[in-house]
């Protein structure tokens, strides 16, 4: 009994809110047990996660979902892990093996590796020692989870490149170039969070929650971020890596047994990652909403903060299957658009923007003058944009050339044309080149056995 007063003594009081000086003070045998409870962590949520996905998706679609293996079917995930774990690995002849081997586990381990970063709650008491409830933190832990997101990339790339398939090969081609398009946008929706906080590190950016979530303040940035993290997950409406419609499986069409299983688990690891870092930088990581922060003082301390957290990410992860189960998947061409001429300008706007309010705020300007020439200037900077597409879309259509079926030339204008994307003709004379029409013959060549027999015509 004495032993464990002093040692509590030793401790200190527990803070509420953790600090970056808060880390690096553990011993050893918590630091192990932290990391070991984050993996464990990583592997329910991605279990529990694709029974509600299939749950979910089936009850939209008007169908049962699992209900066979365990009670409500909890237990088909697992089933199914087992039997991807139990299959036949095949590896075909001519890939090459070491990267082939390697493409799958490069995708998964920055997938666990990026959750590290991710606070849980505020200060806790583990057996004595006051220990906040998060892996660990760094002056730049944000920039961290986008190295090792595209980290992960590489391995999709590979994994293409090693298969020696064309369906492989376009597959990891489309997520190298749909990685570089949205997660250059994804950075800049960070930027103004930073210039908020003041910081980079996760710790220090809920911290700076404590009275209002940024996604109050800096909600442009909010749907930046949730825009191009559907398109960092490689999932509907952005899953053109995969494309079953015109790819087959895309990148992991060669894969089978534990490998593909591997790349399945980066995939969900990654969901719940990009939903924690949103809950983390928009929604006040685990603080309580409003209502029962005011209302119950205790509601920001303790192990109360995970339930908190808990909820808002379990919240994200619903809106990434919400959106899988109405969305179609977009056209290549309109993905590119998206992420080059929308949301990267966009971004970059709105960062002038909030740099400047910060800056005239630090000179002691008035904030409401200050918000309602800001929401001016952005009002007229959309509205703006939104007349030159309008304007620059009808002249586009002027201007666009579709094949004449009559004369077999070009003309201008036309519906087939579908807002410049190829379309074949269907009614066409031709065909591969060949003519569907039945050649002509000669109406006076006439053959008789004898000319037949001697060989003459």
């Amino acid at each position: 009994m004495s032993t464990r007063v002093s040692s509590v003594l030793a401790a200190g009081p527990a803070p509420t809110d953790p600090t970056l000086e808060s880390f690096g003070r553990d011993p050893w045998w918590l630091i192990g047990g932290k990391v070991l409870a984050i993996f464990a962590f990583l592997v329910l949520t991605v279990l529990i996660t694709m029974w509600i996905e299939r749950r979910v998706i089936g009850r939209m679609q008007l169908r049962v979902g699992p209900n066979r293996a365990g009670p409500f079917g909890l237990l088909q995930a697992l089933a199914d892990g087992v039997k991807l774990a139990l299959k036949e690995d095949i590896v075909p002849r001519q890939v090459d093996k070491v990267v082939f081997v390697l493409a799958p586990i490069m995708s998964a381990v920055p997938a666990f590796i990026s959750f590290a970063i991710i606070p849980f709650g505020p200060t806790v008491s583990v057996f004595g020692h006051h220990t906040p409830l998060q892996g660990t933190d760094l002056p730049v832990a944000v920039l961290v989870v986008l190295a090792m997101s595209s980290m992960g990339v590489y391995g999709i790339v590979l994994a293409g490149w090693s298969s020696m398939s064309p369906y492989s090969l376009l597959g990891g081609l489309r997520s190298s170039a749909q990685v570089i398009s949205y997660e250059i946008a994804m950075g800049l929706s960070f930027v103004a969070v930073f210039l908020f906080a003041g910081t980079m590190s996760t710790t220090g950016i809920v911290n700076a929650q404590a009275d209002r979530w940024f996604i109050l303040l800096l909600l442009p940035s909010f749907i930046i971020y949730v825009i191009t993290m559907m398109g960092e997950s490689n999932r509907i409406p952005f899953d053109l890596p995969e494309g079953e419609g015109e790819l087959v499986g895309g990148f992991h069409t060669e894969y089978s047994s534990l490998k593909f299983a591997m790349f399945f688990l980066a995939e969900y690891i990654n969901l719940a990652t990009l939903s924690a870092l949103a809950t983390t930088l928009f929604l006040g990581g685990w603080r309580a909403p409003a209502p029962i922060s005011t209302v119950w003082e205790g509601a920001n301390a303790g192990w109360w903060p995970v339930l908190w957290f808990l909820v808002k990410m379990g919240l994200f992860i619903f809106f990434f299957i919400w959106l899988r189960g109405s969305l179609p998947r977009v056209r290549y061409d309109q993905l590119m658009r998206l992420g080059w001429k929308v949301l990267m300008p966009a971004s970059l706007g709105w960062i002038l923007l909030v740099a400047t309010v910060r800056a005239l705020r630090n000179e002691g300007y008035d904030m409401q003058q200050i918000a309602l020439y800001a929401a001016i200037v952005a009002g007229v900077v959309l509205v703006a944009t939104v007349l030159w597409e309008l304007l620059r879309g009808e002249g586009d259509k002027d201007k666009q050339i579709v094949p004449d079926v009559g004369s077999g030339g070009p003309k201008k204008g036309g519906a087939a044309a579908a807002a410049g994307f190829p379309v074949p003709p269907m009614d066409a004379p031709h065909y591969h080149g060949r003519s569907t029409e039945t050649p002509s013959r000669p109406a006076t060549t006439t053959t008789t056995r004898e000319e037949v027999g001697s060989g003459t015509h």
